[in-house]
């Protein structure tokens, strides 16, 4: 099989929900990775052959986001693209159909990615397409009944886990203590200047119309401390342990990634910056859905004939602290490997873009620690796990 590489990867900072990014689209974000990536590469736009990004909250965003993209970038319109929508997974997803397109000969070189502006998320109305006669309208969060609810029990994706702190007995302190290593990591993070490889700076005006550049993360808290997380109410459950402060937050934000056949970066003098070795997704009850990248990680390593240890680095997204800590502990992994300059509850989960932007991460991780294997992985809601190996 061919071997695919990836040859530049960024991504935005990640912004808070209506917060220094929320005046961009989804095809606005999408738009300054794509172009940053491909200048990263030393490509030109029309060069590439096909575009696909990960994006979940699509209503109001116009015809195929991922072809918006494309064309905004300044790549031919003879060429093709998609959107790919599985949740959580969505970017990570992207990335693993555009190596298949390479390998199955659909393409030479694919930018896949994955964004998400949930600050421009609509409401929603099923009243008023043929006339409301009488009575109160009732609106609908596009981001709570297409994103953060659960279809098949109703449960909101914080309440699947409280059912993984139950099952696994994770304490409302270990999630408290997990989330302010999070902090504590991607703070650290900030102050060395660990992240200003993958982040391409994003310019906005803002409400006086002046121009102003963001390129940090806008989640991680110098500020934070156990006495403070200690004190948030709980959420989803009355008595239960999932507060604001021990989960991920409603972000925006974009990544992508430029892939080729390997032999031909070669043949062009790129340097890969990392190639695919392994992928697999894998499905699990729906009511503990943040659980599925223990089931992923442990198929992924058996099937690839791997042992844990033969893993340099893991980056398991953050989307709630009782998983996080649930599969950490019972597939042995040393906090040290894991989610080394923080996740998702203090960086942010924009929802399309996380499984890319963990990817992304994870490279430019393993290059700063001159280390080789790394594993990216993802729980996504209705039940599933994704989890991608690559190799620096």
């Amino acid at each position: 099989m061919k071997k695919v590489a990836i040859v530049s990867t960024v991504r935005t900072p990640i912004g808070k929900i209506g917060g220094e990014l929320s005046r961009l689209s989804s095809v606005q974000l999408g738009t300054i990775v794509t172009k940053s990536a491909i200048k990263k590469a030393q490509l030109s736009p029309n060069q590439i052959d096909q575009v696909i990004f990960g994006n979940v909250l699509q209503a109001g965003s116009g015809q195929n986001v991922a072809r918006q993209i494309q064309l905004h970038s300044g790549i031919s319109n003879l060429k093709t693209a998609y959107t790919v929508n599985q949740v959580c997974g969505s970017g990570m997803k992207a990335i693993r159909s555009g190596q298949a397109a390479i390998v199955m000969g659909d393409a030479k070189i694919v930018v896949a990615g994955g964004t998400e502006s949930m600050s421009n998320a609509p409401f929603l109305n099923q009243s008023m397409r043929f006339g409301h006669k009488y009575g109160n309208i009732n609106m609908i969060d596009s981001i709570q009944n297409d994103a953060l609810d659960d279809a098949f029990y109703h449960l909101p994706m914080g309440a699947t886990a409280e059912n993984v702190a139950k099952k696994f007995n994770i304490s409302r302190k270990d999630q408290d203590q997990f989330a302010y290593q999070s902090h504590r990591k991607a703070v650290k993070a900030q102050l060395s200047h660990k992240f200003d490889d993958e982040i391409v700076p994003v310019k906005i005006k803002d409400k006086q119309n002046q121009e102003k550049i963001i390129a940090r993360d806008e989640g991680p808290r110098k500020d934070t401390s156990m006495t403070k997380l200690a004190k948030l109410r709980t959420v989803f459950q009355k008595g239960g342990t999932v507060t604001a402060g021990n989960a991920s937050s409603l972000n925006d934000g974009a990544s992508a990634l430029v892939m080729m056949d390997y032999d031909l970066a070669k043949k062009m003098n790129l340097k890969p910056l990392a190639i695919i070795e392994n992928y697999v997704e894998t499905g699990i009850d729906p009511r503990i859905m943040g659980y599925a990248p223990y089931r992923a990680i442990k198929q992924l390593l058996k099937t690839s004939e791997q042992k844990q240890s033969d893993i340099d680095l893991f980056e398991i997204n953050e989307a709630f602290a009782a998983p996080s800590v649930a599969i950490q502990k019972n597939l042995h992994l040393p906090s040290e490997k894991v989610n080394i300059n923080g996740g998702a509850i203090a960086l942010g989960h924009p929802l399309g873009d996380s499984g890319a932007r963990i990817v992304t991460s994870l490279i430019y991780n393993l290059k700063h620690e001159h280390k080789r294997n790394g594993i990216a992985s993802m729980c996504i809601g209705g039940g599933m796990g994704m989890a991608l190996q690559i190799k620096v």
